[in-house]
């Protein structure tokens, strides 16, 4: 009996243990097989966090391959407030000594419950090894990557800027944002039981692709030069510069004003930040004549000798009188260009009729985008041929109801410069990932050239545009000193918001032309929004216009075509005596803060004008940062260590380094410039503002 109740007591301890075990088992095999993946990523969740750090964008050079853009490696100072502990307050209060932020904006971080938090990113070499030296428990720094833009303000709207995470958000920077911006750089980090982090290794890097743009940095900087001498002189709100080559698209040199630094574009104001060049509209004036005149003459409507009557100054139309600028009288064709007659082009218009001149309008790009490789491109303003007016003909072929950006018109410009092809213009010349050239798709895509107008048209246009800049037209300060050269002047009446009318003081004067004629090397736009006191486009355009092309055609070895003025040879001799007799070089002289490199020789034979007063550099000295030896180092070389000692470094040229100053070994302040001057293996032993011969681009 105590046998048998003995075995049913241990089948009773069998079963209840096979289903405690079938239970258990059960239990874990549904945790282990159905809910695994729930409970795996629950614990990455708890173990695991990622950084995305910002990824190295691949660097933008000019042309000739001088660096606009590049990345530089910075530190970022991130906390692990479990790490922290009961020592917050302190942490936030050592923190805020050293990096400027208010305590209780770090004891909120802190105290969030968040297992990460960003301290400061980006931070200066000086601040990042202060924070360092502090040594707190739970405080790391980050390695991560920054933009820097060495020539500053040159070609920024080009260029562009990007923000903290290194997005881009102006210019190149934001079109080819996806090529530029490699791939995230994304850090694991774990922790333990006891929530201690540990680094747990890179996830992925790459780096992004380069960009080679057609901008050349030394036209640049004498576009954005003469610019800025023009609305100091002018008192102008804006101004736009473009350089373009006419036989290929090809932009040289875009500059607008206002500019700014895209090293801080967000202390900017957001005029200053926009590119005018392609986004700014504005009626073209008389510039807009030259459409007038093409397409009539490509139809075979008249010709250069034929005579207009222009009515002594006044035309009526649908019953509105339009009056002229001047009461001429009878005007050839040529005289109508020349004299810029509105009633003459409105004569010509015409004779035309709307519809044929709508399809001349549109096909020399106004109306559209152009597609040029930049973003916030407008397509201007040009109203459906069934919206014209009885009168619309009459103002369209004068430069009013249109409205151009002022890339289109240069470009159009250059259609008549190079014989009638319509070119797409662009900024963008390569893109390239290691030594891999990557194919140009999408907008970065050439275009097909179109012939807008015959050759012969071209031709006839081109030999009118030069009675604009020689004797009795309106351009004639834009002749040139050795090269011939052809364009149009513009005074485009802006309207008045407050009475809705056109002003008579407020104007758009521009002025958009080419050189050689024979054999166009470059069209060259310029436009002064609301210039104070002379106002037209002839006065306060046309010089700058002849400041620029005196500069960079000889740069380009443009071979001059028109003898020079024998009173500038001499002096111009003089001043390279002058020159050559001078032994003293160091960088006072010049003012480095926005120039590139050697700036084209000032003393060319061509100039009429006295230069600008030069800039002296200050020296910052009696610091306690000893100067390095930059000799020999790279731009990159030179920016880094600049960077890590607090210094702000002044790149000037490009190659290797063979000048600087302060020099070597002097003691300067946190935060002084350093301008360095950099120079080729070929051009090291060559005298400073001399450079080497170019060929001509083509």
């Amino acid at each position: 009996m105590h046998e048998q109740r003995l075995h049913v007591r241990l089948l009773i301890v069998a079963g209840v243990a096979l289903l405690w075990m079938t239970a258990v088992f059960g239990r874990l095999g549904y945790l282990q097989l159905i809910r695994h993946s729930d409970y795996l990523a629950r614990a990455q969740r708890q173990q695991q966090r990622t950084i995305e750090i910002t990824p190295k964008r691949g660097a933008i050079y000019d042309r000739n391959m001088h660096p606009l853009a590049m990345s530089v490696p910075v530190e970022s100072a991130f906390a692990v407030p479990a790490e922290i502990g009961d020592n917050k307050m302190m942490a936030a209060r050592l923190l805020s000594g050293v990096l400027g932020i208010p305590r209780d904006v770090l004891e909120a971080r802190f105290e969030s419950g968040s297992s990460f938090v960003w301290v400061l990113r980006k931070l200066p070499p000086d601040k990042a090894e202060a924070v360092r030296a502090l040594n707190l428990k739970g405080v790391y720094l980050q390695s991560e990557n920054q933009r820097y833009y060495p020539k500053r303000e040159l070609a920024a709207h080009v260029v562009g800027f990007v923000d903290l995470d290194e997005k881009g958000l102006g210019g190149i920077e934001y079109e080819l944002d996806n090529l530029i911006r490699g791939k995230s750089e994304k850090i694991v980090v774990m922790a333990d039981a006891r929530q201690r982090w540990f680094d747990g290794g890179v996830a992925r890097k790459d780096q992004g692709a380069n960009v080679v743009l057609t901008i050349d940095e030394k036209i640049q900087y004498i576009a954005e030069r003469e610019l800025a001498a023009a609305i100091a002189q002018t008192h102008s709100l804006a101004g736009t510069v473009i350089v373009q080559n006419p036989n290929t698209g090809a932009i040289l040199a875009l500059a607008n004003w206002p500019k700014f630094n895209p090293n801080s574009a967000n202390e900017a104001k957001a005029e200053a930040r926009m590119d005018r060049a392609v986004s700014a509209i504005y009626e073209p004036g008389s510039t807009f004549k030259l459409i007038t005149l093409a397409a009539a003459l490509d139809q075979n409507l008249t010709r250069p000798d034929e005579v207009f009557n222009c009515e002594n100054g006044a035309v009526y139309i649908a019953g509105h009188r339009i009056r002229d600028h001047m009461p001429f009288g009878m005007l050839t064709v040529s005289d109508i260009l020349a004299k810029s007659s509105d009633v003459g082009a409105i004569k010509i218009a015409l004779r035309m009729g709307a519809p044929k001149f709508y399809e001349y309008i549109r096909a020399f790009g106004f109306g559209q985008q152009s597609g040029i490789d930049m973003p916030s491109e407008s397509k201007g303003i040009l109203r459906k041929l069934d919206n014209w007016s009885a009168i619309s003909i009459g103002s369209v072929s004068m430069g009013q109801e249109v409205g151009v950006t002022p890339v289109q018109l240069v470009t159009a410009v250059s259609a008549i410069a190079n014989g009638g092809t319509l070119y797409k213009p662009h900024v963008v010349a390569e893109v390239k990932r290691g030594n891999e050239s990557l194919p140009m798709t999408g907008v970065l895509a050439p275009g097909e050239p179109k012939e807008v107008i015959r050759p012969e048209t071209a031709a006839t246009l081109r030999r009118l545009m030069e009675g604009v800049v020689l004797h009795g037209g309106t351009g004639t300060r834009a002749r040139l000193d050795g090269w011939t050269a052809a364009g149009k002047t513009g005074s485009a009446q802006k309207i008045d918001p407050a009475t809705g009318r056109y002003s008579p003081t407020q104007l758009i004067a521009s002025f958009s032309g080419f050189a050689p004629i024979n054999d166009p090397a470059v069209t060259i736009l310029v436009s002064l929004d609301s210039p104070v006191g002379p106002h037209e486009g002839g006065e306060v355009a046309a010089p700058v216009f002849k400041r620029i092309a005196e500069q960079i055609l000889p740069y380009l070895d443009v071979p001059r075509d028109v003898p020079l003025n024998p009173k500038l040879v001499q002096a111009a001799y003089k001043r390279d005596q002058a020159e050559n007799d001078d032994s003293v070089q160091d960088f006072s002289p010049v003012d480095f803060t926005a120039q590139p490199d050697e700036a084209p020789a000032q003393k060319s034979d061509n100039k009429t004008e006295p230069t600008q007063p030069s800039v002296t550099v200050a020296l910052e000295e009696g610091g306690d940062i000893a100067v390095p030896d930059f000799h020999g180092k790279t731009m990159r070389d030179v920016t880094e260590m600049c960077l890590r000692l607090g210094l702000d470094p002044v790149l000037v040229g490009s190659g290797l380094a063979t000048e600087e100053a302060p020099a070597s070994g002097a003691r300067v302040r946190h935060g002084a410039k350093i301008t360095v001057r950099f120079a080729a293996l070929a051009d090291a032993g060559t005298k400073a503002g001399k450079p080497a011969a170019r060929t001509r681009i083509r």
